[in-house]
């Protein structure tokens, strides 16, 4: 270029110079073509803004759906609620199916195959074969058992149709003719008070530990005559074991087999009655049974 005013500015010097000022003017020229924007580009360019501006929504929508994702989690939680609840309700109606049944169920008399399956059960796991058949009791030494249609009187009358003679000639102490075994307190008073008919005068101790010492009991025996004792078998045990109570001149034993109780359950389905039951009968009693002294009735 020139320096001066005078010197026209496009006219380049002499030399190297001239072919690079073409140049240069070409190809500015060439690029300014390339370059020209079409009116779709800037459709586009709006677009890329227009996404650019909505990423932050998506960022800010994010938080919603986590929330979303998080309910899946609160149902999970609420399950074992649910399970607790119909395994209660599965606990309650067990019970009620077993108190339906003992209901509906038909009584069962009992029979004397009943006590011999039981005893056999019982000394079955740690007796030897020699002990359990010495247990063993056959079926001359039981009476007639209750069928269900009998009082607690006409029972004892058919049982012991010579009562009023056993009575009289019966002058031992410490030592009953009948023994009744029942499985409380307040069931023996029942039966007293249900055999009035059948023992007329003869006199009924009894022999279970509530509200009476054994010591008035072992005291009673020792200075009167008694012909009929009803209690608990483990009185009863506990009063043989201390010779309190003699079963040598005792001809009857009568089990209270089929009458239960507010929850349904015999003597023998209560454990501490059945143990003490047969703890008694295997002192003396079956011995007893097998020599032909004492007969055992179910009532």
């Amino acid at each position: 270029m020139g320096d001066t005013l005078e010197e026209p500015w496009w006219e380049t010097p002499s030399g190297a110079g001239s072919s690079t000022g073409k140049n240069d003017f070409c190809s500015g020229f060439l690029l300014w073509k390339n370059f020209s924007f079409d009116p779709s580009d800037d459709e586009a360019i709006e677009k890329a803004s227009d996404n650019r501006i909505a990423t932050p929504q998506d960022s800010d929508s994010k938080p919603a759906v986590t929330k979303k994702r998080k309910q899946p989690t609160e149902c999970f939680l609420s399950q074992p609620e649910e399970k607790q609840e119909s395994t209660v309700k599965a606990k309650k109606r067990k019970k009620k199916k077993i108190s339906d049944i003992l209901e509906k169920s038909a009584p069962k008399p009992g029979v004397p195959a009943d006590l011999q399956n039981l005893l056999s059960q019982h000394f079955g796991e740690n007796r030897s074969v020699i002990e359990i058949e010495e247990l063993k009791l056959s079926d001359s030494c039981f009476l007639p058992a209750n069928d269900l249609t009998h009082s607690f009187s006409s029972y004892l009358k058919e049982i012991c149709p010579k009562w009023a003679k056993l009575r009289k000639n019966h002058k031992e102490k410490k030592s009953v003719v009948m023994l009744v075994i029942c499985s409380s307190a307040l069931r023996s008073l029942e039966l007293i008070k249900s055999m009035t008919a059948f023992k007329g005068d003869c006199r009924v101790l009894k022999l279970f530990a509530k509200h009476i010492k054994i010591k008035e009991q072992m005291s009673m025996l020792e200075k009167g005559v008694f012909h009929i004792g009803v209690g608990t078998p483990g009185r009863v045990k506990a009063l043989v074991e201390q010779d309190g109570l003699c079963l040598n001149a005792t001809k009857y034993m009568v089990l209270d087999w089929n009458w239960r109780d507010q929850k349904l359950r015999r003597m023998m389905d209560i454990p501490e009655i059945k143990k003490e039951t047969i703890d008694l009968l295997e002192m003396s009693i079956i011995k007893l049974c097998r020599e032909g002294s004492v007969k055992l009735g179910l009532f």
